[in-house]
C-alpha cells in the first residue's frame, strides 16, 4: 500500500495492530547476541550467491547508489514488545531481481550478516513490497547498535528475522535454519500466530 511515495506495511491497517502477546514501547531496546559488529566501510561487500545464473558482489558505495524506497512499518520482537510507525530508508529486497537472474528452483532465502549470522526465509516473504535492506530509520542512519550500515527489514515477522549487519543474500532449493531458529526459535516467525518458540 502507497501513500504520498511511501509504502505503509500491511498490517498497519489491522483494526487491531497489536499481535497477541505484545506490549507497546516508545523507545528501542537494542537486542543481540554477542558483540556489536563494527564495519569498515571500504571493505564491505554486499555478496549476492546461491541459485543465480552469475553471483555478484556491490561495495558500499554501489550498493548506496541503488535505488531507495521509503517504507513504514510496525515492530514486533519475540521477546514481547513492539514499537509503532517505523519509517526505513533504504534498497527494496525487489531489487535483487535487477541485480541477478534466480532460478526457478530458489525456493528460500538465507540472509548472511557479520560474525557468521544467519537467518532464513521463504523466498515469497522476502519479496513483498514492504520488505527492504534499510540504511535509516526515522531519517537517520542506523547507528551500530541498530545494525549499521544495513539491517534487513521484514514486517510481517518478528524482528529477528530482520538481521542487522547484513552483508549477503543466498538463494537456495532446501531450506536452511539460521542462528536463532537452530536455538529454539520459530522456524517461519509469524507474530499474529505467535510463532515464537520451536516446539
Amino acid at each position: 500500500m502507497r501513500t504520498d511515495n511511501i509504502i505503509k506495511s500491511p498490517d498497519m491497517t489491522r483494526p487491531d495492530r497489536l499481535p497477541p502477546g505484545q506490549h507497546l514501547r516508545e523507545d528501542w531496546p537494542i537486542l543481540h547476541y554477542g558483540d556489536v559488529q563494527d564495519t569498515e566501510l571500504p571493505k564491505w561487500i554486499f555478496k549476492i550467491t546461491g541459485l543465480v545464473d552469475q553471483q555478484k558482489e556491490l561495495t558500499h558505495e554501489e550498493f548506496s547508489n541503488l535505488p531507495h524506497v521509503d517504507i513504514l512499518t510496525d515492530i514486533h520482537c519475540v521477546t514481547g514488545w513492539s514499537k509503532y510507525d517505523n519509517l526505513w530508508r533504504g534498497v527494496s529486497t525487489a531489487v535483487i531481481k535487477d541485480l541477478v537472474k534466480i532460478h526457478e528452483t530458489a525456493r528460500f532465502v538465507t540472509i548472511h550478516a557479520a560474525g557468521e549470522f544467519t537467518t532464513n526465509l521463504p523466498i515469497e516473504e522476502f519479496f513483498k513490497e514492504d520488505c527492504l535492506f534499510a540504511s535509516r530509520h526515522n531519517g537517520e542512519l542506523l547507528d551500530l547498535d541498530h545494525g549499521y550500515p544495513l539491517r534487513l527489514v521484514i514486517p510481517a515477522l518478528y524482528f529477528w528475522k530482520s538481521a542487522k549487519w547484513v552483508t549477503g543474500v543466498e538463494f537456495t532449493e532446501k531450506d536452511s535454519p539460521g542462528f536463532w531458529e537452530r536455538n529454539g526459535y520459530h522456524n517461519h516467525g509469524d507474530p499474529w500466530k505467535e510463532e515464537r518458540y520451536s516446539q
